[in-house]
């Protein structure tokens, strides 16, 4: 939802569906989906996708913290945006991929790109992801070293030329 917001105002034409109820959402995506809606960005949930054909799609379906096999509603979302034919971010992590194993679910997002966020998820390393993760690059999201370093984790300075690195191998992810 930010980022849509981000690219709205660099002028891009852009619209957010939730694929789940609204009154599902915690507090902070709520937060962020009245602002969408002030704004005029924010779409009501739709059962099914439209015909509409997106230049680019955002995926967000789920987070890392998913667990099973996308149903209903979400598993239509997929299977549309997988064929789309227009270039897919996922943010953090394919929807219907497991972050910890990289086993992917049917259906499961095929994107173009995987924007991962603070540290790479284990599961991107895996070879059953490979055809799904597409291009890897890291993101910062301003987490101090001193919270890693609690979680008994040395990352060093990952960001020291850049907020957003590129993964280049699977050694990196």
């Amino acid at each position: 939802m930010v980022a849509a917001r981000s690219l709205h105002a660099w002028g891009a034409r852009v619209q957010v569906v939730l694929t789940g109820p609204e009154d599902a959402l915690k507090p902070v995506p709520k937060r962020q989906w009245r602002i969408l809606e002030r704004v005029g960005l924010a779409v009501r949930s739709r059962n099914d996708p439209q015909s509409e054909s997106p230049d680019l799609i955002i995926d967000a379906i789920f987070g890392y913290g998913f667990r099973g096999k996308p149903r209903r509603r979400a598993a239509r979302w997929i299977e549309w945006a997988n064929a789309q034919g227009c270039p897919v971010l996922a943010l953090d992590l394919p929807s219907g991929l497991d972050a910890t194993t990289g086993i992917p679910s049917a259906p499961c997002v095929r994107a173009t790109a995987t924007l991962t966020l603070a540290l790479p998820k284990t599961g991107l390393r895996a070879p059953e992801a490979q055809a799904f993760v597409g291009e890897v690059v890291l993101a910062d999201i301003g987490i101090p070293p001193e919270v890693y370093r609690a979680l008994g984790i040395e990352v060093g300075n990952p960001f020291a030329n850049g907020s957003i690195i590129r993964l280049e191998d699977s050694q990196e992810r």
